[in-house]
C-alpha cells in the first residue's frame, strides 16, 4: 500500500549516513532531520550508535545500525559480537550484510548459521538482512531470502549501495514474491528521487533506506 500523505512516507524511511568519512555533527544532524520528520529510523555507522540513542530519545525514531558492512566478509562470530555491542549502546535494528561468497557457493548452512548467530545476539530487536540483490542472481536472491526469513531476519533488504548497484522494483518485487507476508521489504541504494521511492512501495517495499531524504519528502511539497 502506497503512502497517502508525507508522513506516511516518511514513516517508511530509515534516513540513512553510512558514508566512512560522516563526521559527528553530521550524524547529530540526521538523527535531527529524521526526529523533525518522523522517519521510522536512522541508520548509522556503529560508532554513533550511541550518540543516536540519546539524540533520538523519546522521538519515536528508531536508532539502527550497519554490521558487517558494506561487504559482509566478517565471520559469523565477529557479527555476532558487533551487533550485542550495538544493542547494548542502544540500537533497536540491526541490518546485516549476508556473506555473499556463501551464496554464490550454495553454502546454506553457513548463511542460515551467520544469521542465527546474529538473531541470537539480538533478541527482541529488529533484523534485517542484505542480500546485495545486484550482484546475485534471481534464483540467488530467492534462495537467500528463505534462508535468511527461515533464520530469524525480520526484513530482507536489497543492498548495501556500496556494491553492485542499488536497489530496483524488480528485485523488490522478486523478494516480496519470494517471502510473501513472513517478512519486511527494505529497498536501500540508488534511490534519489519521490517517484523511484514510490516505484519501490509499489513493488512490494515496506521500509527505504534513504540518503536522499529531505529531496524525496521535498517533492512531495509542504501538504503534510
Amino acid at each position: 500500500m502506497t503512502p497517502a500523505t508525507r508522513r506516511e512516507l516518511a514513516e517508511r524511511i530509515d534516513h540513512t549516513l553510512l558514508r566512512p568519512d560522516a563526521t559527528w555533527q553530521e550524524a547529530q544532524a540526521a538523527c535531527r532531520l529524521a526526529a523533525a520528520e518522523h522517519c521510522a529510523a536512522v541508520c548509522l555507522s556503529p560508532r554513533y550508535v550511541a550518540l543516536a540513542a540519546e539524540e533520538l530519545q523519546g522521538s519515536g525514531v528508531k536508532v539502527c545500525t550497519v554490521i558487517g558492512f558494506p561487504h559482509g566478509t566478517d565471520a559469523g562470530a565477529v557479527k555476532a559480537f558487533a551487533a550485542a555491542q550495538a544493542v547494548a549502546q542502544g540500537a533497536e535494528e540491526i541490518d546485516m550484510v549476508i556473506s555473499l561468497g556463501a551464496v554464490r557457493a550454495t553454502d546454506d548452512e553457513a548463511i542460515s548459521g551467520e544469521i542465527r548467530f546474529v538473531r541470537a545476539a539480538m533478541p527482541n530487536r529488529t533484523l534485517k538482512v542484505i542480500l546485495e540483490t545486484g550482484v546475485l542472481s534471481p534464483p540467488e536472491i530467492v534462495r537467500a531470502a528463505l534462508l535468511a526469513v527461515a533464520s530469524g531476519a525480520d526484513f530482507v533488504k536489497t543492498s548495501t549501495g556500496f556494491q553492485g548497484g542499488g536497489a530496483t522494483p524488480e528485485a523488490v518485487a522478486l523478494l516480496r514474491a519470494a517471502v510473501g507476508g513472513l517478512a519486511g521489504i527494505k529497498a536501500s541504494g540508488g534511490i534519489r528521487t519521490l517517484d523511484e521511492a514510490r516505484a519501490m512501495l509499489a513493488a512490494g517495499a515496506t521500509r527505504l533506506g534513504l540518503s536522499h531524504t529531505s529531496e524525496v519528502l521535498g517533492a512531495w511539497g509542504d501538504q503534510p
